[in-house]
């Protein structure tokens, strides 16, 4: 958090040539008046530690100052050749952890695309009626509530990595459980299973990712997930419209089998290693995850104070969500993934085919041209998000979902009103890929980069699975209640998601608050009330 001010008598040395003997309790530096109290950064108050705390770290610090003193003498010379490598450090294990996480994400995606195209397949081997697909399509929903509310507890008991293990586990059963169905049980049971796998990766992944990447790259590194979803649904679009929606299923597999594979060769989040006390594992997970040769010495202290600082305060509760210190980031975390969902983006995802249908255009094409779009617009929002911001990409997104919306509910409102009849199925292409576009560059991908970076570590078990409940619970309600909807009046349906992504826009102008360029710590600070 504050900024680590250098012995004068000796020069900085990479943390790794320290954390072998012992662990530094304290900042590395002459404390200045009033440091361990409140510590500054650029004129800006970034951390505030109780008193009782601030006396016994600057105890800590004086007992073990004339040990570090001497380490830093002793190595003075055999130290001469080494600078400061911070921006030397190699980014290589940080994108492979990312590249084997986000295979969780592209196992979210396939789960929710999945319907989609599986649709005719099921009914016609399998019998179910169009409300009995309903509930399949929709209870994919209820495990991941189960998922979601169970996540934040499984990630910070378990850590990062065993709850994505155990999660790929739980698809691999899912998946196993759908090809093999005979009936309708059976599909449910499957569905469920994957539903409480997307729930726990819908928390997890992106937590582990914001916890490993540093701060320049972290928002760009985040949109990888989403990235990975719309990969998911697009691989399932595009290949369930050649295979039937049973080797459909190899396609759910296949991302459950390089998940369990990839995290053996992975560091464990070295935020969740220092919240529990792990501190040679905190320090070889950092070190690991930015070079061998980078001095991770400024940003372990910071990580280790802030951590500190959480400890000295009583356990968190489920109460302590509504406490002022702590209201700000729950209202932003839960309103984003409120409006996201009240934007129509789960109706669409499960019924796109019939979406288009009922329009008049061919489902199959519709859907083999989202899941072609979809992945290069994300990628696109991915390398702008750590350069125009956050704030930015979420004002542009909604409001292309509201035009795509309204494009598309009016291509309805002229099919009921056999007006421009020549024109429908262009309106609603256009409508519902323009929605799709929009989406994918920020209102897809930004909520849950900022669900990961807005709470502190006592809070992020509890908030963050709320957050992700909440948007499990609006993703069942819009998706249950779509066909009901669209048989009361199809325009008004759309008009309505397009009215949601309004409001959408004066949300995030007026409450979310812009997180690119700064590390977690300074985010949460940054959020918390003055007098706190």
């Amino acid at each position: 958090m504050a900024a680590t001010f250098p012995l004068p008598t000796a020069p900085t040395l990479p943390l790794r040539h320290l954390a072998a003997g012992f662990s530094l309790p304290f900042r590395l530096g002459r404390p200045r008046r009033g440091q361990c109290a409140d510590a500054r950064r650029d004129g800006r108050c970034v951390r505030r530690l109780p008193v009782a705390a601030a006396g016994a770290t600057c105890g800590r610090a004086r007992a073990w100052r004339a040990t570090v003193v001497a380490a830093f003498q002793c190595q003075a010379t055999a130290s001469e050749g080494i600078h400061d490598s911070a921006g030397e450090g190699s980014l290589r294990m940080v994108l492979l952890s990312t590249a084997v996480a986000v295979c969780g994400s592209f196992e979210f995606g396939t789960c929710v695309g999945y319907s989609a195209p599986a649709q005719a397949g099921i009914v016609s081997d399998i019998g179910l009626s169009n409300s009995e697909y309903g509930v399949f399509g929709s209870v994919l929903t209820i495990g991941a509530m189960i998922g979601a509310l169970t996540s934040g507890r499984l990630a910070d008991t378990l850590g990062r990595k065993m709850t994505m293990r155990m999660a790929a586990i739980v698809g691999i059963f899912g998946w196993l459980t759908i090809y093999l169905a005979q009936g309708a049980t059976m599909l449910y049971l499957g569905r469920v299973l994957l539903g409480y796998c997307t729930g726990v990766l819908s928390y997890v992944v992106p937590v582990f990712i914001s916890e490993i990447a540093p701060k320049d790259l972290r928002g760009g590194l985040a949109t990888t997930n989403q990235l990975f979803i719309c990969s998911g649904c697009s691989a399932a679009y595009i290949i369930g419209a050649l295979f039937s929606w049973r080797s459909l299923v190899l396609v759910g597999l296949v991302p459950c089998a390089f998940l369990l594979a990839g995290l053996l060769f992975i560091p464990e989040s070295p935020r969740w290693l220092a919240n529990i006390g792990r501190e040679k594992e905190f320090f070889a997970s950092l070190q690991s995850l930015r070079g061998e040769k980078a001095d991770i010495s400024r940003e372990a202290t910071e990580i280790r104070e802030y951590i500190d600082s959480v400890h000295s305060l009583p356990k968190a509760k489920i109460q302590d969500l509504f406490h002022s210190k702590n209201m700000y980031a729950v209202i932003v975390g839960v309103g984003l993934m409120v409006f996201q969902q009240l934007g129509g983006i789960n109706a669409l995802g499960f019924y796109t085919s019939y979406i288009f249908s009922s329009a008049g255009f061919s489902g199959k094409l519709g859907t083999t041209l989202i899941g072609i779009i979809q992945i290069p617009i994300t990628l696109f929002g991915a390398l702008l998000m750590d350069r125009s911001g956050r704030r930015a990409l979420l004002l542009v997104s909604s409001s292309g979902t509201f035009v795509g919306c309204f494009l598309t509910g009016l291509s309805f409102y002229f099919k009921a009103q056999g007006l421009y009849t020549e024109l429908i199925p262009t309106l609603a292409l256009y409508g519902i890929l323009a929605y799709y576009a929009a989406y994918s560059i920020g209102m897809g991908p930004v909520p849950w980069v900022i669900m990961s970076e807005i709470f502190s570590i006592d809070m992020k078990a509890i908030a963050g699975s709320l957050v992700t409940l909440v948007s499990w619970i609006g993703s069942f309600a819009i998706s249950y209640s779509f066909s009901f909807l669209m048989d009361w009046n199809s325009a008004g349906t759309f008009f309505l998601f397009s009215a949601a992504s309004l409001v959408t826009v004066l949300f995030v102008e007026r409450l979310v608050p812009e997180t690119k360029g700064r590390t977690l710590e300074e985010i949460q600070e940054s959020l918390r009330p003055a007098h706190d």
